[in-house]
């Protein structure tokens, strides 16, 4: 038995029923994998990587994801997320123009709390990206 994983953004769809042995993903109190049987559930997820597995221990595909919510069936992993994007995506230059954009605001005055959240976010982002990118281009 397998599983299939569905990725979907307010502006697309990163994957659509993507057959998987395996699905481990960034819950926001722990990563967590999901196999075929899996109990139904649903639970939000924080910043992170979702990794795809054809076969036990064997990678597939790997995502950068922000926050969002799985849905979790017997047969079935759905996620909608804020942003999501594959590994092969990323452009390495662009996330490092953010993280730089992020630093630099961080080491601004604020006004209040909202320009440093929001930065912080931003920064946190760009991080998650660059560190994917890293770990595919070392494998």
């Amino acid at each position: 038995m397998s599983l299939t994983l569905t990725i979907l953004t307010p502006d697309r769809t990163v994957v659509a029923d993507r057959p998987c042995y395996e699905v481990e993903l960034p819950g926001a109190c722990g990563a967590f994998g999901v196999l075929a049987g899996h109990t139904p559930l649903v639970a939000p997820l924080a910043l992170g990587q979702i990794r795809t597995f054809s076969a036990p221990g064997v990678v597939d595909l790997q995502f950068a994801v922000s926050s969002g919510f799985v849905e979790v069936g017997p047969e079935k992993v759905f996620v909608t997320a804020q942003a999501s994007e594959s590994a092969a995506e990323i452009d390495v230059e662009r996330a490092s123009s953010a993280k730089r954009r992020a630093e630099k605001r961080l080491q601004l005055p604020h006004a209040d709390d909202t320009d440093v959240d929001r930065a912080q976010a931003a920064l946190a982002r760009a991080l998650n990206r660059l560190k994917l990118a890293e770990l595919v281009r070392q494998s």
